[in-house]
């Protein structure tokens, strides 16, 4: 699909850019031919259909002629962070076997020894590898040919390896773009908020190019460079995780730079707190819409309208998108009453294939029918929105109560010198276990007190809920990903000697 999706944009966009990057300026034009010669060079070093190619390279016009000329090849490509750290790389890389591995000289460190890996310099498109002469054929349409390979995280268990299909990748356009999926054309110029292997970017580049969107790439997503990007390109979306548009939030160049273009923001990744939507909507004078999805998902779920009620907008994650379906079940995967707090569940034509070589894994999260177990704790209000729970993994146990974190952080962020807060469990002699209050203050010079944030609290939970220390950050910990590390953050609590804000 990308591959043919490329062809058909080149001829269209011509030399309007794809990429704008630290590798430097790439053209649609450029990046068909590149794409075509290094397809080239593939097939002559044995690269074949069923294939899979690992990418080991930084988000930019690398990135994007390799994993298109994978697929001019009928090879499947899987996209490795480069935030991960050497040893997460090679262990990603050594999951999925692949026939060959590119990097830079920066990212072959720890890489397998029995991985066939060939190292392109940052810009040259691959021309290492690159030849003239007849490109492959395009394979023939089959929407049941591997495609993409995204990872999970590996934060709170062993890393997976989701599978994607060309029918995955045409099902996550169809849900993206809806009546307009087969419209060209009438892109604009976006931030490039994730790395490439994302899911968000590895399954929707397709529709992307479509668009003829240009991608903007920084070395390393910083909250200024940002917003000038914004400013500079009039973005009319920003598209990010929250944890990045907390961080633009607290620039003093957000009062600097004209951002009128800013209509619209959507934002995934992790929870949207109330008051960094009604912050971003009133600073930045957009409409809001989170989005919940995840890397087995294929990356498209819920999300809340733009127009949503208040308390909607607020307070949920909305409602499943067209084509998507959503239920809540118990532990036997049998569906709970409205209301009723339960595990949600997605079922869509974009879910993923399954984790490949790895069968228990994938009975672990499909059920029979194919209904996607995200170990996410919802429930599905009367009006049909859903509000998170938590997750099941970070649930604790004080006194022989089920305590969720995320739903007592959903009340006590709402204090007004919290700018943002997360709740883990410590051992306790007595309770088992007992809640801390990680807080970043509003203000450092005033930052809230545990009496006052339990007197928030008592308004909505019940007392075994509510937090019984307090400690104060300056940063909560975030994965590469960008979503809170839950797992270093409770580390960090039990030994007071580790950092919490993630310093260490």
């Amino acid at each position: 699909m990308l591959a043919e999706t490329v062809r058909d944009a080149a001829r269209r966009f011509g030399d309007t850019a794809v990429v704008e990057a630290p590798d430097g300026r790439l053209t649609y034009a450029e990046l068909d031919l590149a794409a075509s010669r290094l397809a080239t060079g593939l097939a002559a070093r044995g690269l074949r259909e069923g294939d899979v190619l690992a990418l080991v390279l930084p988000p930019g016009g690398d990135w994007l002629v390799a994993a298109t000329a994978a697929h001019r090849v009928g090879a499947a490509f899987a996209g490795v962070s480069t935030a991960a750290s050497p040893a997460e790389r090679a262990a990603l890389v050594d999951l999925v076997r692949p026939r060959l591995t590119l990097a830079i000289v920066e990212t072959t460190d720890g890489l397998p020894l029995r991985a066939e890996v060939a190292v392109l310099r940052p810009g040259g498109r691959g021309e290492e590898l690159a030849a003239d002469g007849e490109p492959p054929t395009l394979p023939d349409h089959d929407p049941d040919r591997p495609s993409a390979i995204c990872f999970t995280s590996g934060t709170t268990g062993r890393p997976k390896a989701a599978l994607f299909r060309e029918r995955q990748l045409a099902a996550v356009r169809r849900i993206d773009l809806g009546p307009a999926e087969h419209e060209w054309g009438g892109g604009a110029p976006m931030l490039a908020s994730t790395q490439f292997a994302h899911v968000g970017m590895s399954l929707k580049l397709p529709w992307y190019l479509q668009r003829g969107a240009t991608l903007h790439v920084m070395a390393r997503w910083r909250a200024d460079e940002a917003l000038r990007a914004v400013a500079e390109h009039r973005m009319p979306t920003i598209g990010v995780v929250a944890p990045q548009l907390a961080l633009m939030l607290r620039s003093p160049l957000l009062d600097e730079l004209d951002l009128s273009c800013v209509t619209t923001i959507i934002a995934g990744g992790a929870a949207s707190p109330p008051s960094l939507v009604r912050e971003a909507r009133e600073r930045f004078g957009a409409a809001y819409s989170i989005r919940y999805s995840s890397t087995e998902s294929g990356g498209v779920g819920l999300g809340t309208a733009f127009d949503a009620p208040e308390d909607e907008a607020l307070h949920t994650v909305g409602r499943p998108r067209p084509g998507v379906e959503v239920r809540i079940a118990d532990e036997h995967d049998r569906p709970v009453g409205t209301d009723e707090v339960g595990e949600l569940q997605l079922r869509s034509d974009a879910v993923m294939d399954g984790y490949l070589g790895d069968p228990e894994a994938t009975a672990a999260a499909l059920t029979e029918d194919r209904w996607l177990r995200t170990g996410d704790l919802a429930r599905i209000r009367p009006d049909g929105a859903v509000v998170l729970a938590g997750r099941r993994t970070d649930m604790y146990i004080r006194g022989g109560y089920n305590v969720f974190p995320e739903e007592v952080e959903s009340v006590l962020v709402g204090h007004p010198r919290v700018r943002s807060i997360a709740v883990v469990p410590q051992p306790d002699e007595v309770m088992g276990e007992v809640g801390v209050a990680v807080v970043v203050p509003a203000d450092p010079a005033r930052p809230p007190s545990l009496e006052e944030l339990r007197e928030v609290g008592a308004a909505t939970l019940p007392r075994h809920k509510l937090p019984e220390r307090l400690v104060l950050v300056e940063d909560l910990p975030l994965t590469s990903a960008q979503k809170l590390d839950r797992v270093r953050l409770r580390a960090s609590v039990q030994d007071p000697a580790a950092p919490a804000d993630g310093s260490g």
